[in-house]
Parts: C-alpha cells; structure tokens; sequence
C-alpha cells in the first residue's frame, strides 16, 4: 500500500470507529488499541474498502426499495448492551472505543440496511430443484458418510498420588473391585458410575454417547471398537486414570440418504447462489464507479 493510500485508508477507519472495532476483533481478536501498526494499516485497508462498499451499496436505485425495521435496530442492540454488566459500563466502553449510544444506533441500522439491500438483489434467484440436489449428491457423495460408532459408558477412578485414597495401588484395587461387581451384575454399570466414578459424566451413569473412532485415548479406543453390543471391558489405564467401559450398542458406517438430506443441500446451494449475485451486483457497481 502507497503512503498515500495508507492515509486515506487510516482517516476512513478513524471516521469509522464501528468497522474499526468490528473488523480488528474479526481479524486479530484484538481491540483496535491493542493492534500493532502492521495489525492496524490491515483493519485501516479493510475498512476503508468496506466504507466504500457501503456508501455505494446506500447509494444505489436498489437501496430507496428498502426499508429497516426499527425492532431490528432495537434487537440488535440490546444484543450488544447484553455484554456489559451495566448500562455505565456499556457507555464507558463506547466512549473508549470513539462511539456514543447515538452513533451505534446510526452504525447499526447502516449495516442493517447495506444487508437488506444485499436481501434485495438476491431475492429473485433461481430455485434449486431436486435434480440439482441429487446431482450435488452423488457428485460429493463422500460428505455424507457416517463412520461407524459406539454408544458407550466408562467409570473412571483417577490416579493422585497426593490422595491416599488415589493412589495407584489404591486406585487400582477401587477399580478392580468394581468390575468384579459388574462382572456378575453388568446391568448396575450406570448405578456403579453414578456412585464410584470421577468424570462428570456419572451424573448420566457414565454416558459417553455415541463415539465414533479416534475420539478417545488409544487405550480406550482400542478396546472400545474390539466389543461387542452389552459387553464390558476389562480394567483400561489411561493418563486420566483407570477405566471400565460398557458397549451399549454399536452404530454400523453407512451412507446419509439422500431423503435426510436434501433440504439441507438445497438450502446450502440456495445460499450460495444469493452470495454470487450479491458478488456479482457489488462488483458492478465498484466497476461503473471507477
């Protein structure tokens, strides 16, 4: 970037202390005072092209077809408000950043207003017909695999070294102790967890869920997919501590049918056919402005 153009991209994010916040918190997760001067000539750049996006979107035919609805500019920004504790500090944290209630109502409905317009343009776009869906389908057909997976429920006893009670050997014997029990009564896995295990998940009787492979330790995931529906495996060491772990049934690999999904592709196509015009109608007004 020219100096020149630098200075031009700076003064347009200091008139636009709404952007400037907004795109330094998207790009960097920073605030804009917390930017490097590198950080902050990119934000500058990238809003100085947003504000200019902007003035000729509102500045279009299109946009005297719109208009925005004043409980979306009141949704919007009690949104905001509902981040700060007090309404105090809410107005303090506007006036650091170069805002007032008065400018963010302002900043709000502008880009509630450049999103209708884009609402506009895209409201007439073809639709997508279930052939379209099904060609979609099969051409990205690997998408919709399910790997197969397993419903199942641990009992975990860590080891502490600190703690008599978690020692290793103490830990060890607790476990072992318990999947004797379970041995001659598996139908008390969830009653056995909800009393002896020490993961949050013995609130739900040592529910796991359904686990698909690769999400667990090695030592549990190997285990894990060698069982059988209704089995129970035997004492299983990981970093966490000593596990026993119950098959509650198994989820083979398959296919999501098409009838499951089609309306999700349509609407996924539908959305980036809206995007395309969108692209589309602002780089022809960029064009016939330059």
């Amino acid at each position: 970037m020219s100096e020149l153009a630098a200075t031009s991209a700076a003064i347009s994010a200091a008139s636009s202390p709404y952007l400037t916040l907004k795109h330094a918190n998207a790009m960097f997760s920073a605030t804009p005072e917390a930017l490097t001067p590198e950080q902050r000539q990119q934000v500058s750049a990238v809003v100085a092209r947003q504000h200019e996006i902007e003035r000729r979107i509102l500045s279009s035919p299109q946009a005297a077809h719109v208009v925005v609805d004043a409980a979306a500019i009141e949704h919007n920004l009690s949104e905001i408000a509902a981040r700060f504790t007090t309404e105090a500090e809410f107005i303090l944290d506007l006036a650091r950043h170069g805002l007032s209630q008065q400018t963010l109502r302002e900043d709000v409905e502008r880009e509630l207003r450049v999103e209708a317009v884009l609402d506009f343009i895209s409201a007439r776009i073809a639709p997508v017909s279930n052939l379209e869906t099904e060609v979609f389908y099969y051409q990205h057909f690997e998408r919709f695999q399910t790997p197969e997976r397993r419903s199942l429920r641990h009992i975990l006893v860590t080891i502490n070294e600190d703690l008599k009670s978690n020692g290793r050997e103490e830990a060890l014997k607790r476990i072992e102790s318990i999947h004797a029990l379970l041995l001659k009564a598996p139908d008390r896995f969830a009653e056995q967890a909800l009393r002896h295990s020490e993961c949050p998940t013995a609130m739900q009787g040592g529910l796991l869920g359904q686990v698909p492979r690769g999400q667990l330790f090695p030592s549990l995931d190997a285990a894990a997919f060698e069982m059988r529906p209704a089995s129970l495996s035997g004492v299983l060491e990981s970093p966490m501590g000593f596990h026993i772990l119950r098959c509650e049934n198994i989820q083979p690999a398959g296919s999501l049918p098409l009838t499951q999904v089609r309306d999700k592709i349509r609407e996924q196509m539908r959305q980036v056919r809206r995007q395309n015009k969108q692209r589309a109608w602002v780089k022809s007004l960029l064009q016939r402005a330059s």
